[in-house]
């Protein structure tokens, strides 16, 4: 399959055997209309990520998902929290309960705690997935711009395809939803179509 964008830009990932869903994330501060970094329209959003982690279930593949999570004095926040103050809502103890996530991971599905945009910066994410004998990352969550966009651009630095899915993903404007799709889809990753993804999903995870 050639990708949309010719030239320099028309390779893809494709999909391995044994993918994984992360879900990035999708936590109350995106999805609540009153949440720090609400956006405008999150529920379709979440819907279509509820759609991959139930086909996920449902095929034997792994879900795993993360949230941004830092000490009361956020002295593990570094410059990030500098240069995103609002980050501060993910401190322990912080009111508002924003970093709680938006869907309930089941009993065994691993939460990883970040500091930093991507998934895999700085935590155990990588060694999870390939201890497990995953080759391949559906990507979901919020938002496109910043976190699925470091996780997705990450997962391939570490030898995972990435594949990450337009339906689930959200941003603060269409605008910048579409433009970090193409240019993932461009240099780092195959974005695909919800109906793809669960596809893919949709079969027993292969056996190692």
């Amino acid at each position: 399959m050639t990708g949309p964008h010719g030239g320099a830009f028309s390779g893809r990932v494709g999909w391995g055997t044994r993918p994984a869903v992360v879900v990035v994330d999708l936590v109350r501060a995106y999805t609540e209309p009153d949440g720090p970094f609400a956006l405008p329209d999150a529920d379709p959003a979440v819907a279509a990520t509820a759609a991959l982690v139930d086909a996920a279930r449902a095929g034997g593949h792994p879900v795993v998902w993360t949230v941004v999570r830092y000490s009361s004095g956020l002295a593990d926040g570094g410059l990030f929290v500098r240069k995103v103050p609002a980050l501060a809502a993910f401190a322990d103890g912080a009111p508002g309960g924003w970093g709680e996530l938006t869907l309930a991971p089941r009993p065994g599905e691993p939460v990883v705690a970040k500091q930093y945009a991507s998934a895999f910066f700085g935590t155990s994410l990588a060694a999870t997935l390939h201890a497990a004998g995953m080759d391949t990352v559906v990507v979901c969550g919020v938002s496109t711009s910043g976190c699925v966009r470091a996780t997705a651009t990450d997962a391939l630095g570490n030898g995972l395809r990435p594949q990450v899915v337009r339906d689930a993903c959200a941003d603060r404007t269409a605008a910048v939803h579409e433009a970090n799709l193409t240019d993932l889809d461009a240099k780092y990753a195959d974005v695909v179509d919800l109906d793809e993804a669960l596809d893919h999903l949709g079969g027993p995870a292969s056996k190692a």
